[in-house]
């Protein structure tokens, strides 16, 4: 049976650790398979131009690239986006010093109709910093829902003719600018990303220690359900002073938060309290479901109140916790696990 009968229906193709015949590959399922939607190529080696023109001559339904620890020729792709980026609305790709010109012919409006938008890092990457302007990303991208930077250190850039985006990112739902190492993010730098973007339902902060909750109480979204704010990495956890204020956090989102990761954060056992309190008010005891306080300074009162409460409470952290008492300082997973705890506590 030929090839252009078996898969003359194929949507998605994937391939993973080719280091030969890539361009081959792809440049037969672009000619056979009319219907390709999405393409991903995973620590893959040697896709050229030829293929990137294959691609634009004949899937004319391609809207999602993933390239990610992908080696590739850029100038195939930026040829490939500036005459079809406005079918894309989903691309992936690896921080490197000349991947990042897609970034830059991104925001020169490359691909106006894009949704999604990841840039991540090798892990061991020792140059993480990405120069982005996010007002020009902005203007070019205002249908964006996912923007992700994984391990990646953005460095703000302003616009040249002093232009300012309006609207922000409307439609934004989820932000991710998680980092395994030093975060220079700062409140206006968030809020200048999220202004405009009242429909956020995830905000993904690790490793960003420089955000409070003061300036992430002033952010427009009000159904935030996901806030993952925990300090993974940073060499400085344990030597900082205590923090205040995350009540201004629990007490924002406490009727629409489902996940809340504030592992390593210093805040006082008092401000725990008082935090915990609100999410325990919230009127929709179903609400919560994931709540990390691994290496805070929780109490068991502060603890009771809110497990007590919480009726869908199914993924509890509460190792390295040195205010609770031995035998108690670990990982609870399921409604019945939590229930024991309670138990314990009381």
């Amino acid at each position: 049976m030929p090839f252009s009968f078996r898969f003359s229906q194929l949507r998605d193709f994937s391939l993973c650790h080719w280091t030969k015949n890539v361009d081959y590959a792809v440049e037969v399922v672009s000619r056979f398979c009319p219907h390709l939607r999405s393409l991903t190529l995973s620590y893959c080696i040697g896709l050229t131009v030829r293929a990137f023109h294959c691609l634009g001559l004949h899937s004319r339904s391609l809207q999602s690239i993933n390239l990610q620890y992908s080696e590739f020729q850029v100038d195939g792709l930026l040829e490939y986006l500036e005459n079809h980026g406005s079918q894309i609305k989903q691309i992936w790709f690896t921080h490197g010093l000349k991947n990042d010109r897609l970034l830059t012919a991104i925001t020169r409006g490359y691909c106006p109709d894009l949704e999604l938008l990841e840039v991540n890092t090798r892990l061991d990457s020792k140059d993480c910093e990405l120069s982005v302007c996010i007002q020009a990303l902005q203007m070019a991208c205002p249908k964006l829902k996912t923007f992700r930077m994984l391990n990646v250190r953005p460095l703000h850039k302003t616009m040249r003719n002093g232009a300012e985006s309006t609207s922000g990112f409307p439609l934004l739902e989820e932000l991710c600018i998680a980092t395994t190492s030093y975060s220079y993010m700062t409140d206006k730098d968030l809020l200048d990303i999220l202004f405009g973007s009242t429909k956020l339902r995830v905000l993904d902060l690790r490793g960003c220690s420089r955000i409070t909750p003061s300036g992430l109480a002033t952010l427009p979204c009000l159904e935030l359900e996901c806030l993952f704010w925990g300090q993974y990495f940073s060499s400085h956890i344990g030597l900082s002073s205590p923090k205040k204020g995350l009540h201004m956090v629990t007490q924002k989102w406490s009727h629409t938060l489902q996940q809340l990761d504030i592992a390593n954060q210093l805040f006082t056992e008092e401000d725990l309290e008082i935090a915990m309190s609100y999410l325990a008010q919230a009127s929709e005891a179903d609400t919560l479901r994931s709540l990390n306080l691994s290496g805070t300074r929780i109490t068991p009162p502060a603890l009771r109140s809110v497990i007590g409460q919480m009726t869908a409470l199914n993924y509890l952290n509460l190792s390295s916790c040195r205010y609770l008492p031995r035998g108690v300082k670990r990982i609870y997973r399921g409604q019945e696990d939590i229930r024991q705890l309670l138990d314990k506590l009381e």
